[in-house]
């Protein structure tokens, strides 16, 4: 199996309350690979937009957009992550602003956002999810994350992986320990007025929890008039740029993340070995 995994990330401009125009428009952007990728990673509420009208909405768990998600999928032989406004199983009318994990075969995992944003009407609108979430795919263990989830170091904290084997924390014993998660991915709707924090986000993660960061973005104008810069990139375990798009530009970036480069980095730099629990 390949160490390589090879990311698409989509700066998208997305239309407002328009789920069709935003999934032709994410169809179109992909279409533009030029090499096959292991992961299709576009912004939060990419079939909407973030805001006051995410309850009215939202779609069932298997609805229009997770179909059009398992179609992407399975057309690229990648796994598509995002997130979309979902009324939830519970049969009372609560919803999630969901990040869904979407396989080829259309098998689907998901994670509610558990930090709904208070200075806007999420988080009176939405019900926060209260579960942490790790996946796998293609021999990487993945974080998801949305948005202001990003602010919150101790619900993303990376740990050492249980492995049942009571291997001893020391040095000499790198080689047997493995860390919960290998790549934290982000989607979101990070307005431009805090640019800098959403950077400095992204690489504080990466470094603090030996791990690869990809941040989503999106770009331009939302319905309440807040512009994005977007500033999407994946960032490696040092906290350095892997790939970037452009700010401002609705655009596609690839990033290629290395699992042998992130194993060789703990193994020499074994922080993990002093993590507060």
């Amino acid at each position: 199996m390949s160490t390589l995994l090879k990311v698409a990330m989509y700066q998208q401009d997305i239309c407002w309350n328009n789920p069709k125009a935003n999934w032709e428009m994410v169809e179109r952007a992909f279409d533009g690979l030029q090499t096959p990728v292991d992961l299709l990673v576009v912004p939060e509420t990419f079939n909407t937009g973030f805001g006051d009208s995410m309850r009215d909405m939202a779609e069932p768990p298997m609805g229009a957009t997770y179909e059009f998600a398992k179609r992407m999928a399975q057309r690229f032989d990648a796994l598509f992550i995002g997130t979309w406004p979902v009324r939830t199983e519970t049969g009372n009318g609560a919803v999630a602003n969901r990040l869904h994990w979407v396989y080829p075969d259309g098998s689907y995992g998901y994670y509610d956002k558990a930090h709904t944003f208070r200075m806007s009407s999420e988080a009176s609108q939405l019900v926060r999810g209260t579960q942490r979430k790790v996946f796998e795919w293609r021999g990487w263990r993945i974080k998801p994350a949305v948005c202001y989830d990003l602010r919150f170091p101790k619900w993303l904290r990376n740990s050492i992986r249980n492995t049942g084997n009571n291997v001893p924390l020391s040095i000499e014993n790198v080689d047997n320990i493995s860390l919960n998660y290998d790549l934290m991915v982000v989607c979101a709707n990070w307005p431009a007025s805090r640019h800098e924090a959403w950077t400095t986000l992204l690489r504080a993660r990466a470094i603090e929890n030996l791990s690869y960061v990809v941040g989503v973005n999106r770009v331009g104008t939302d319905g309440a008039d807040i512009p994005y810069t977007g500033d999407s990139r994946a960032v490696d375990f040092r906290g350095l740029d892997v790939a970037t798009c452009t700010p401002g530009n609705d655009t596609v970036a690839v990033a290629v993340l290395d699992k042998e480069a992130l194993a060789a980095f703990r193994r020499h730099w074994p922080f993990y070995l002093d993590f507060d629990v």
